[in-house]
C-alpha cells in the first residue's frame, strides 16, 4: 500500500506499508498511522516511512510475525525490526525502538548545537 506524500493523515511524510505472507487489515494500518504520526511529531523533517509486515510459518509460534521499519531522514535512515507474536505487538515494539533511534539523534545535535555556542561565547569572552 502506497500513500501519497501530502495525505491528510500523514502530512508532508510518504508512507509504504508491504506485507509478506499475510494480508493486512484495518486495525494494522490504523495502528501504524498512528505511530507514524506520532514519529512525525517528534521528527518533521521525516522524508518516507517503510514499514514491512511478514508472517513466517516456519519459526516457533512467539516469533511468526515480523516488523521492519525504515526512517528515511537526511542522512543515515534509521531502521528498527522486531519479531512477536502477535503483528500489533511487533508493529508497536520496532516503533518503540525506532522512536528511541529519533529522540538519541535529537538529543545528539541538541547537544553540538550547544557545545558550538559555548563555543563561541567563549571566544567572545576571551576577546578573539
Amino acid at each position: 500500500m502506497d500513500f501519497p506524500a501530502g495525505c491528510p493523515h500523514l502530512g508532508a511524510m510518504k508512507f509504504i506499508l508491504s506485507t509478506h505472507n499475510m494480508s493486512s487489515n484495518p486495525a494494522i494500518e490504523e495502528r501504524i498511522q498512528h505511530r507514524i504520526e506520532k514519529l512525525e511529531h517528534l521528527n518533521g523533517r521525516a522524508l518516507e516511512t517503510r514499514v514491512t509486515l511478514e508472517h513466517d510459518r516456519t519459526q516457533a509460534p512467539e516469533r511468526q510475525f515480523r516488523c521492519a521499519v525504515r526512517l528515511v531522514v537526511r542522512g543515515p535512515d534509521l531502521f528498527a525490526e522486531d519479531v512477536e507474536e502477535d503483528p500489533l505487538k511487533a508493529v508497536d515494539l520496532a516503533f518503540k525502538k525506532l522512536e528511541q533511534q529519533v529522540r538519541k539523534l535529537h538529543g545528539l545535535k541538541k547537544a553540538r548545537h550547544q557545545e558550538a555556542a559555548r563555543a563561541k561565547e567563549a571566544r567572545k569572552d576571551n576577546g578573539v
